[in-house]
């Protein structure tokens, strides 16, 4: 990693509509939208976590960046779990005999090559050889990874774009929101099948916010004419089709950095399918930089670094969490972006809508 660059950590809530879980019913959560969910009270990011005991439960995620810590908690009912980044796996417990501070560093790795990275999390139980107790639970809360936004020296400044900006251009049918407790003041919604958000911008990299919910589904993202992504909206309590286990902190449907000079294009499209599920659009932020040198992509198989987790087995070298998680909070960046600094920075206070 370019220590003399700005570098940005970017953290990913276990809500976000840019992780994957192949089953969500073998994964349990607070219901963010139950009377009794008060996030500023809960240990856990944004007041949520995603909890499995089910043996190879799974959570996969696409990055492009040199670093990446994944957080989640550690105590007698826990057990072991498997990463596997790229080509490279690391078997670890989170396992302890009583429970363990919050949050709880499950992995880590750093140095990287600065290219396109896959990770999953897939839990694997009690095994007594790695010194398990019994517990065969896997909890993540988590994660952040590392970009680089510019190059050293350069100024960056971010730029938010709300969902009635004439910039956007909507086919299909859209129905808005409008409340204070919205950024700007209103949201734009949609269960179209194929509903449409497009937009030309400028920017090293861009956030998409949205929420989540039950009524939710599919959505394709397609960047400047390239290949399509689908991501999943439905809320992460999983469950029945409905307007249930609504997300109210804002969510982050989509993210990419790395962007080279000029003019780009996004294009949003809702796949409601059979059910007429939902998609929502809140904001949009833009990191504008004074000056772009984008870097040059390794392959991921190219990957080499090194990483943590109190490993037992496989390619990663143990060292300790607490340790690592310290490094990572203190270590010199420019900025931290989370979702509740974001939050602080651009006025976007996401509570309720429909």
């Amino acid at each position: 990693m370019d220590s003399s660059a700005v570098n940005f950590n970017v953290t990913v809530d276990d809500f976000d509509s840019v992780l994957s879980y192949p089953d969500q019913s073998v994964w349990t959560t607070p219901d963010p939208s139950s009377s009794d969910y008060l996030p500023e009270n809960s240990p856990w990011l944004l007041g949520t976590f995603h909890k499995s005991d089910t043996v190879n439960a799974s959570i996969n995620f696409n990055f492009t960046g040199p670093a990446l810590y994944i957080y989640g908690f550690s105590g007698p009912e826990y057990g072991s779990y498997e990463v596997l980044l790229d080509s490279s796996s690391v078997t670890a417990s989170a396992y302890s005999s009583s429970n363990g501070s919050t949050p709880h560093l499950l992995y880590g790795t750093s140095n990287l090559t600065y290219g396109e990275h896959e990770i999953t999390l897939r839990n694997l139980g009690a095994i007594s050889s790695n010194g398990d107790g019994g517990g065969n639970s896997l909890l993540f809360d988590f994660l952040r990874f590392t970009v680089q936004l510019a190059p050293a020296g350069a100024s960056v400044s971010n730029t938010t774009i709300q969902e009635n900006d004439s910039s956007l251009s909507y086919t299909g049918t859209w129905g808005s929101n409008t409340s204070g407790n919205f950024s700007g003041g209103g949201s734009s919604y949609t269960n179209d099948d194929n509903a449409s958000v497009s937009f030309p911008f400028n920017g090293s990299a861009i956030y998409v916010f949205g929420d989540k919910k039950n009524d939710h589904g599919l959505y394709s993202v397609v960047l400047d004419n390239g290949t399509e992504q689908i991501f999943d909206g439905v809320s992460g309590c999983g469950g029945a089709f409905g307007q249930t286990c609504e997300q109210q902190q804002p969510t982050l449907a989509y993210f990419t950095s790395n962007l080279a000079e000029g003019e780009h294009s996004l294009s949003i499209t809702n796949l409601a399918g059979v059910n007429q599920s939902y998609f929502d659009l809140d904001s949009i932020v833009l990191t504008i930089p004074s000056s772009y040198a984008p870097r040059t992509l390794t392959n991921s198989s190219d990957s080499s670094g090194s990483s943590s987790g109190n490993s037992t087995s496989g390619s990663g070298s143990g060292s300790s969490p607490n340790s690592t998680n310290a490094a990572l909070m203190t270590q010199p960046i420019s900025l931290v972006f989370t979702h509740s600094f974001i939050l602080l920075i651009l006025g976007i206070w996401l509570l309720n809508r429909r």
